[in-house]
This record gives structure tokens, sequence and C-alpha cells, in this order.
């Protein structure tokens, strides 16, 4: 497994994918490339079945491209087995998702600490980096709460912080303010803002939402499985 280290976090090139076959498969991405600069938050647009989710697992190493390439902190994932994209999933990437995805018997703090957990990671420095992640987020003081003593807002909070647990290189949030209302939603979008600068972390956001697109250092639009040139 190669590593080339570069100031390109995320490179997606000609990148075709579907499902099914013949007439009736569906064509959800066709040809896409572009590169994603670390230390940007990049905002990908485009109505519901134009590609997003699927663009994103890809780059997530959740699914493989029927041709093409994605290369993820220098690693081409076409390189990698199971072992190794399970292990870039968990080292170099925090996914977060509109669902939350949080574990309804554990704290708050317990949630954020679960991807340490699988690390095993020493239980001080566990406790340290869980005070930390939930400080920045601004949930210190509902460590002790569990996601339904919590707000929506809250919870993707808390989903944020989980998915930093690990000092990710690459953030993947697909549509993570489509169950909030906007105020919140906005919210959520300058925390994930501030986090790309204090964490020093690439993101990849997922959203239709056009009050949102703003906050971002960029914004690529996707289009019936095509990047859109404006």
């Amino acid at each position: 497994m190669s590593q080339v280290v570069t100031d390109t976090m995320v490179r997606v090139e000609n990148v075709h994918r579907s499902y099914g076959a013949g007439a009736a498969a569906v064509h959800a991405l066709r040809g896409v490339s572009f590169d994603v600069p670390r230390g940007e938050l990049v905002a990908l647009k485009g109505r519901s079945g134009s590609g997003k989710t699927t663009l994103l697992n890809l780059v997530g190493g959740l699914d493989a491209p029927d041709e093409g390439r994605v290369t993820v902190d220098g690693l081409d994932l076409s390189t990698l087995d199971e072992s190794g994209l399970l292990g870039l999933r968990r080292d170099r990437i925090g996914f977060v998702f509109q669902s939350f995805g949080l574990i309804p018997i554990l704290t708050a703090a317990e949630n954020v600490g679960v991807p340490l957990r699988l690390r095993r990671a020493d239980p001080r420095e566990r406790e340290e980096r869980v005070d930390l992640l939930l400080s920045l987020v601004g949930l210190a003081d509902h460590a002790a709460q569990r996601p339904g003593e919590l707000s929506g807002g809250q919870q993707q909070r808390v989903a944020i912080a989980r998915a930093l647990a690990n000092n990710p290189s690459l953030l993947i949030a697909d549509e993570p303010t489509g169950q909030l209302d906007a105020e919140t939603g906005i919210a959520v979008m300058e925390l994930l803002r501030a986090v790309v600068r204090s964490e020093r972390v690439t993101a990849l956001v997922a959203t239709h939402d056009a009050t949102l697109l703003g906050l971002a250092d960029r914004v690529l639009e996707l289009s019936d499985g095509e990047i859109v040139e404006h």
C-alpha cells in the first residue's frame, strides 16, 4: 500500500458507477472528475437522485467505481483490500449522516468515545479527547445525556464530535442538516466550517439546501451523474 503525499486530499478521476444491467441500468455517475485540496470545505449540491450519495460512498471507500479512480489522502482506493479499506475508514475518514446514527443507550460522551474504544486507545487519552471534542461542538455540559434527551441539533453535534474522534484527515457528511430546521442547520454548517479550521480537516458535504452553500469554500454541482460546469 503506497501513499503519495500531495496538497490534494481527494482526487476523483473519470469515475463511472451504474446499478443494474441492460435497459434497466441506472447510471448514477457518468465520468465525474474533481479535486478537493487539503483544508477546504467543499459542498456537493444537486437534486435527489443526482448521484451525491453514490459519490460520497465511493470517496469513503464504502463502494467501488465501475471505471475510473478515487484517491484519498494519497492512497489509490483501488489498491486497497477489505482490510485496507477498513483501516482507511477507521483512521482517516470521519462520517456524518443525516440520521445521526447515535447509540441510544450510550451517553453523549460514550457515543463520542466509541471510535476510540475500537482503536483500544488509552482510557485517559480517550477521556481527554472526548472532553475536548464535546467542548469543541458546544456540548460539554451535556456529556452525561443520552440521545433521546438531546435536540436534533445537539444530536448532530454529538455525531460530528464522534466523527472527529480519531483525528481523521477527511470528513464526509451526507445531508447533515436534512432533519434539522433551517436555523439549526445553518448552526451545524457553521460548526463544520469551524471544525475544518480548528482541526485542520478537509470536508466534503452533500446538501441541497441553497442557504447553506454560501458557507462552503467551494461548491460542486451534480446533475444526472455529471459535474455541471459554471
